[in-house]
């Protein structure tokens, strides 16, 4: 019998019933306590101090060092009143998780005594090393210097731990020579570009406009495993994911974990890590079962962009953090189980108006509509010119697995806008009168009102429009979202300056403003038609209109992310200053080894997996079917009497020697593989070459299982893994 594996399931059994009770308490009496907010900053920072930060925020405006070093007083003051000794600048390296360095608020002095200091210095740069980051190619293994600098936009915090409790300094994160080497910094370019442009898009319909505000809500969805069958599987511990595992006879197929009863332990760790993520200033406001078992989802309400990347990224930290205290373990991964839904991100997308305006809400007056339908159709012309790009940013090992899996939207990048506004873009473009069944007769020529929420929604498209913004359904549950951000963002921002751009154009041949618009979106919406589609996206006959439409289908990373590089996304990158050519192919060459890494990785255990946990155990229960054959045949019980048994021990042959000769193909592919030493052929050769002996792999191991004795099996089952909670 495999003791490992029923001693994990034995704890595990037992931790069901040890559930950690968490005090709840009325969530204002404690929202963002642990963070530095505006109404801290009043208190703790000195008034000059107070409004350079208030301009850094609001206008951009650079914080000298004089006033710095008041902010860095201020905060200290405030982060040590809260019990904190250290700080921390925190970043996010292009690595996929955050990044920290603690240093000490103690200062020694000469006297042999110390004192406590923190100085506008220290606030406003650290020194990192760089070397020892991704950094695709920038920077040399001698070439160690690097630096974070302080993001005032995103408020300060303080981490509490059991040992102590450290105040976090939101950073982006240079090399030496300038290039960026994190996820925030062309984000937060992004953020700036795509805000300027749609202002002065928003002064064609209201000078009073001084300002636009990009938001995103970020949905996360998650796994729960139990920690001692999480660590019974060398798998899911090293990769994320399970590759190996036959489908329980029951699944998610009778669709009752679905919105249901929250189980008792699994509520108790929603509410800690909610009231944790908080006390941070996290705005989480859902939570519930999702489809498969075991898979749970959360999600905030809306915020800047900027702030909403940061606190999706400290989200998953926390996430993790309090699962141990529950004896969980987390999983992003985006397909840790085959068979069963996937996870993922769902990125809701929006922009604001300083005069609260939505621009992607349609408005109450022809006027109000112009405008929605201005932000509206760019955005479509945007994700239509640059779809392969989009595709591109939400690419990793573990989505490749996910997308067009029958849960999440196919790799086909479309926009779904439903029915009504359908019909609206059709009747808009031709001049014509147009008719709604949900809505009063709607003369486009004059833009009336648009009813919005007036269509279904639509969960097999990667780009939907639901009422009030786009949702981006197609990023990774384990992804960084500022890759994906900062693309829209720039694709969209670039979009409204060429809109404008034409508009003028038309403007100064003496056409009249409203005209001008009005012919410049026709031309967009004539051009990219070809990207809505209201239909299945799960089902094949997409695919072959895609195909027709001249639609990409990039299916796998190493395909996608060539499309980084092309000319007009390079020209859309540098042109408007969000990353230069130089980081554009570091970042490239990043995404391409870490694809390579993962997949090696993958490898490697499979390798494991099949010589020192799955045939051992096949050849062990082989070996007691033989002996039980001998002994049968040894009292005179022959042919049909030992049948099955016979039977069993061919089957099982078969597939040993079938996963043992997959298994060794696989290892011959990634060696030549690792002999390439181009990044991007490297990765193509791991998917090409490496990838498809991963299914004929699993394919015997599975059918192994369902041959062995369970007490036989070593590993935790699917069963057990989704059901055991």
């Amino acid at each position: 019998m495999s003791s490992r594996r029923f001693s994990a399931l034995g704890h595990a059994i037992k931790n069901t019933k040890n559930i950690t009770q968490v005090k709840e308490e009325k969530i204002s009496s404690f929202f963002a306590e642990n963070v530095f907010t505006i109404s801290k900053m009043e208190k703790y920072l000195t008034k000059a101090a107070y409004e350079a930060v208030n301009d850094a925020v609001e206008n951009g405006k650079t914080i000298d060092r004089k006033h710095a070093d008041k902010v860095a007083e201020g905060m200290m003051k405030w982060a040590m009143e809260k019990g904190a000794t250290h700080f921390t600048h925190w970043f996010q390296p292009l690595r996929g998780s955050t990044a920290e360095k603690h240093d000490s608020f103690f200062q020694p002095k000469a006297n042999g005594e110390g004192i406590e200091k923190f100085s506008g210095d220290l606030l406003v740069q650290q020194e990192p090393d760089a070397s020892s980051f991704p950094n695709g190619g920038i920077r040399n293994t001698f070439e160690a210097r690097g630096y974070t600098a302080w993001d005032p936009s995103s408020p300060a915090f303080i981490i509490e731990k059991a040992a102590g409790v450290t105040l976090c300094i939101p950073t982006v994160f240079v090399s030496y020579t300038g290039e960026a080497l994190d996820y925030k910094a062309p984000l937060l370019k992004s953020v700036n570009f795509i805000q300027n442009a749609a202002t002065d898009i928003c002064k064609y319909f209201d000078s009073k406009v001084k300002k636009t505000t990009v938001t995103l809500g970020v949905e996360q969805e998650y796994f729960l495993i139990d920690e001692d069958l999480y660590f019974s599987r060398p798998d899911l511990v090293l990769s994320g994911r399970t590759l190996v595992g036959d489908s329980p006879a029951r699944g998610q197929q009778l669709d009752d974990h679905y919105f249901g009863s929250i189980p008792d332990r699994i509520y108790a760790y929603m509410t800690e890590f909610e009231k944790e993520s908080l006390k941070l200033g996290i705005p989480l406001m859902t939570r519930h079962n999702e489809v498969a078992p075991g898979q749970f989802e959360c999600a905030p309400m809306f915020e800047d962009v900027n702030i909403a990347v940061d606190h999706n990224s400290l989200l998953m930290d926390i996430m993790e953090k309090v699962a141990v205290k529950h004896r969980f373990k987390v999983l992003m991964h985006e397909k840790p189980f085959q068979g069963i839904n996937g996870s993922g991100k769902h990125n809701n997308w929006s922009i604001g108006a300083d005069t609260g305006i939505n621009l992607l809400k349609p408005g109450e007056s022809p006027s109000d509509n112009l405008q929605f339908l201005t932000f509206f159709v760019n955005t479509i012309k945007a994700v239509y010119d640059h779809a392969d790009l989009l595709r591109a940013s939400i690419a990793s090992a573990g989505n490749d697995h996910r997308l067009g899996a029958n849960e999440a939207p196919p790799a086909i990048m479309s926009v779904f806008i439903g029915s009504t506004l359908t019909d609206v873009l059709k009747s808009f473009e031709k001049d014509l009168k147009h008719t709604s069944d949900s809505s009063p007769s709607i003369d486009v020529n004059r833009i009336p009102k648009i009813l919005r929420d007036n269509t279904d929604r639509n969960r097999t498209s990667p780009f939907a429009f639901t009422g009030n913004k786009f949702e981006f359904r197609a990023v990774g549950s384990d992804q960084n979202c500022a890759s994906s951000m900062t693309v829209l963002n720039t694709i969209v921002g670039n979009q409204l300056l060429e809109f404008k751009a034409e508009v003028d154009a038309l403007i100064a041949d003496k056409v009249k403003k409203e005209d001008a618009i009005k012919t410049v979106l026709k031309r967009c919406i004539k051009k990219s038609k070809k990207v809505l589609f209201e239909g299945n996206g799960y089902g094949e006959e997409w695919v072959k209109i895609a195909a027709k439409r001249g639609l990409s289908n990039i299916k796998t990373t190493p395909h996608a992310l060539g499309s980084y590089l092309t000319k007009s996304s390079k020209k859309v990158f540098v042109q408007n200053n969000i990353l230069t050519a130089t980081e554009l192919e570091a970042r490239t060459e990043i995404r391409y080894e870490n694809y390579t890494l993962k997949i090696q990785i993958e490898g490697r255990i499979l390798n494991e997996l099949v010589n020192a946990h799955i045939i051992p155990a096949a050849l062990e229960y082989q070996n007691k079917l033989v002996e039980n054959i001998i002994d049968l045949e040894g009292i005179g019980m022959k042919d049909g009497s030992v049948k099955a048994q016979k039977d069993m021990v061919k089957a099982l042959s078969k597939y040993i020697q079938g996963m043992y000769a997959a298994n060794k193909k696989m290892t011959d592919a990634r060696k030549l593989a690792n002999a390439i030493e181009d990044p991007k052929e490297q990765a193509i050769a791991y998917c090409e070459k490496v990838v498809p002996y991963f299914e004929d792999i699993r394919y015997n191991a599975d059918r192994i299982e369902r041959y062995i004795a369970d007490g036989d099996w070593p590993l935790p089952k699917y069963r057990e893994l989704l059901f055991v909670r």
